[in-house]
């Protein structure tokens, strides 16, 4: 029997298995989703480096927002990493839920960064 930390693994592993047969070399959106906050960063899985990132950790998130786990958090945190992107020159992406289902805050963050200008 796996623990709930295997299980997301597992789900994780299989989704970026499926991200990596159609990415076709593109860029990934990744979102790590926690019971208090939430990430989002672009990785360049060829080169191996995050380009662009956006967390509710950061210091000048923390006051404006209530939480971090909330849908309102998400939506910040989407738009924010959209528009890094999109300054850094980068428009189109893959998207990987990271093992969590695209509902709630990560169909959020989602929305926001292709509003906010990102294709995936």
């Amino acid at each position: 029997m796996l623990t709930t930390h295997g299980s997301r693994q597992r789900r994780a592993k299989r989704a970026r298995f499926s991200i990596k047969q159609k990415s076709h070399g593109r860029l990934r959106l990744s979102v790590y989703r926690s019971g208090k906050n939430i990430s989002a960063q672009i990785i360049d899985d060829k080169a191996g480096k995050t380009l662009v990132a956006a967390s509710t950790l950061e210091k000048d998130l923390r006051g404006k927002l209530k939480t971090g786990a909330n849908k309102e958090a998400a939506k910040t945190i989407g738009q924010l990493v959209a528009e890094r992107a999109v300054k850094a020159g980068i428009k189109e992406v893959v998207f990987d839920r990271g093992g969590a289902l695209y509902h709630g805050r990560v169909k959020e963050l989602a929305e926001a960064a292709r509003a906010a200008g990102l294709s995936f």
